[in-house]
């Protein structure tokens, strides 16, 4: 028997999601035209479009968008930019608030919401800030704990409790590369607990300690949604093979979402060899560009690497090695070499690579 919270955080989700929660999320690449880091947003619309079909929901900025690397006054241009290409297809925004000071989080959030809502103060009500936010296009808020290898979970759990205290609908990301701690089982239970607002968990630690301890059932969340983050070896950790996560929130869904998509339907239809099968090429490809791209003395790999691999299937392997390579935030291209190594790896483990998204 669900709790209150639990029904509220049910109906705050259907407010959002009336088709159901998407079980595949992606943090957007961003797309430049310039060497000064102008934005190209139709080219991101050209991108949105295609992945359309089967990812719904985009979190920006996020990491792989290069959100770290943005002034605040880029991330809001960003942001503008994409809920009005949002409105035009029927996709949601979930923002990401990379505010990693104390109280930070929460005071961005409420002026974002603020301008969002044309300079009104949000409901009181969570389940009609999730309404008023819905019509815009956007699905939500993303914080990560504050920064602080030394931060103690209770400090940790206060400044998370302020942004969950807002009713604005939040997700809280696990991101112990940038913030040096991770958010305990135990937070996210009490804080699951006591915020319906509170409806999604990415983990991208790698160490899935959140989501473990869920499944051993060591702590419980309620109907809250956990998303892995983290790459490699998907199919395994999808709840539909007794893993611990209902869904993903991936870098390589900008690349490799329709393959995803088909690896949950196999898993969901009990064909776990096929969704395997999927994954382990998935994993093949990302873990060569992975490792490759973090030989560059710029960007972070997984932006680069996902970047490399979407100009091949944007423009088709044949004619991307004759374009110009994509532009990354600090101004330098990719190098050909990575193309060159995206379109053989993809093409070594049997996806099409013959025309492109953009002809």
């Amino acid at each position: 028997m669900q709790t209150n919270v639990e029904s509220q955080r049910a109906e705050i989700v259907r407010t959002i999601f009336p088709e159901g929660l998407p079980e595949l999320w992606c943090p957007l690449l961003t797309h430049y035209r310039d060497e000064n880091a102008t934005l190209d947003l139709d080219r991101m619309k050209a991108h949105l479009s295609y992945l359309s079909p089967v990812v719904r929901t985009f979190l920006a900025p996020g990491s792989t968008g290069d959100g770290w690397e943005m002034s605040e006054d880029l991330q809001r241009e960003l942001v503008q930019g994409l809920l009005e290409v949002a409105e035009e297809l029927e996709l949601w925004i979930m923002i990401g608030v990379l505010r990693t000071e104390p109280g930070a989080a929460r005071e961005a959030i409420a002026s974002i919401a603020s301008e969002l809502l044309d300079g009104g103060t949000p409901p009181d009500d969570p389940r009609e800030c999730a309404r008023a936010l819905a019509a815009r296009r956007v699905s939500g808020f993303t914080v990560t704990p504050p920064r602080g290898a030394t931060l103690t979970e209770g400090e940790i759990h206060a400044e998370l409790r302020a942004v969950a205290e807002l009713g604005l609908p939040v997700a809280f990301y696990q991101l112990p590369q940038i913030t040096e701690n991770e958010v305990t089982p135990n937070s996210i239970a009490e804080l699951a607990a006591a915020h319906p607002n509170l409806y999604l968990f990415k983990d991208t630690s790698g160490g899935d300690r959140v989501a473990l301890a869920g499944l051993e059932g060591t702590r419980g969340y309620g109907n809250l949604f956990l998303v892995r983050g983290a790459e490699l070896s998907y199919a395994s950790w999808h709840s539909a093979a007794g893993g611990p996560y209902d869904g993903f929130l991936l870098s390589t869904a900008n690349c490799f979402a329709v393959s995803f998509a088909e690896m949950i339907a196999e898993l969901k239809a009990g064909r776990r060899s096929a969704a395997e099968d999927l994954s382990g090429r998935v994993s093949a490809v990302a873990e060569e560009l992975f490792e490759a791209a973090g030989r560059l003395p710029y960007g972070n790999p997984f932006s680069n690497a996902n970047r490399a691999i979407d100009h091949i299937f944007a423009h088709g392997a044949e004619r991307a090695l004759e374009e110009e390579p994509p532009l990354t935030i600090s101004g330098n291209r990719l190098p050909q070499e990575l193309i060159a190594h995206a379109a053989d790896a993809l093409q070594r483990n049997r996806f099409e690579t013959r025309s492109g998204y953009l002809l």
